[in-house]
């Protein structure tokens, strides 16, 4: 039995002005409907929405929930991932044209931690403490467990703010909308909290983990907008026979602080591709 009515795929952007098109937010599911809002306020309405749409509904955001371990203990004096997402929430400023304070966040981060590990500053007037390039000695370890390279897809570091591909500042723009919703007691963040009677699940997803492009699927206007639409269907084929539940099972062996892509990659590439034909 399907453990989800609804797939929501949410392709998320850290842009610092209004933005549609490439590289920019998508929200999609696995009926094809896709929506390209311009801001992060405008699909935050969006989540909202298709929370109260009803139905078990999962909610699948292409940032990481969580960072290398350490990082929410030296911030926070806390191990849970979602006290910094608290933390996060509290220093955040991001106004209905997309001006975010994310990096205020990420240097502050640094400063706690003595030396930096958040990198990426592209801006002519360089934030303080925020430096362009990667350090030569951080003080934490770049990738979390669950951040495995894989055929066609090398996941970036949640430190990484710049760059093809950099998850960093996208995640430290995503948390604290996503924590708006955490005071709605239907709505639970996996693998951070018990899922069994939430209504809607949050979870981290890694929309190139399944190994296909704009090549195997034309007709779409940008990548993003075809990943959202395509990983959404992927998940919930796999939901229709049984075997999402699985893969909805923490995986102990991984530190708890850090969060956990959704998926087995070998299921999800294997399934995008039948899905394809």
């Amino acid at each position: 039995m399907p453990v989800f009515d609804r797939i929501l795929i949410v392709d998320w952007s850290a842009s610092g002005r209004p933005k549609r098109g490439r590289d920019s937010l998508w929200l999609g599911d696995a009926t094809g409907a896709r929506d390209n809002p311009a801001t992060r306020a405008e699909a935050f309405a969006l989540i909202r929405r298709a929370v109260a749409g009803g139905g078990r509904l999962l909610i699948g955001v292409d940032v990481a929930f969580g960072h290398p371990d350490g990082l929410v203990q030296a911030v926070t004096g806390q191990g849970s991932a979602l006290a910094l997402w608290d933390w996060l929430a509290a220093r955040h400023r991001d106004d209905d044209r997309n001006a975010s304070t994310w990096r205020d966040q990420a240097a502050l981060m640094n400063r706690i931690l003595g030396r930096p590990a958040f990198w990426g500053d592209v801006r002519r007037l360089p934030t303080p403490d925020l430096p362009r390039r990667r350090p030569p000695d951080p003080p934490l370890p770049p990738l979390r467990a669950t951040d495995r390279p894989m055929p066609g897809a090398r996941p970036k570091s949640p430190f990484q703010t710049a760059g093809a591909g950099a998850v960093g500042a996208q995640s430290l723009t995503a948390i604290p909308w996503l924590n708006r919703l955490r005071a709605d007691p239907v709505i639970a963040v996996w693998p951070f909290q018990p899922i069994r009677d939430a209504r809607v699940v949050l979870a981290e997803v890694y929309p190139s983990m399944m190994g296909i492009t704009l090549r195997d699927r034309p007709g779409h206007p940008c990548l993003d907008a075809m990943q959202v639409t395509e990983l959404a269907r992927v998940l919930a084929r796999l939901d229709a026979r049984d075997a999402l539940a699985g893969m909805l099972r923490p995986d102990p062996a991984l530190p708890p602080s850090e969060g956990q892509i959704l998926g087995d990659p070998d299921v999800i590439r294997a399934e995008a591709r039948w899905t394809g034909r």
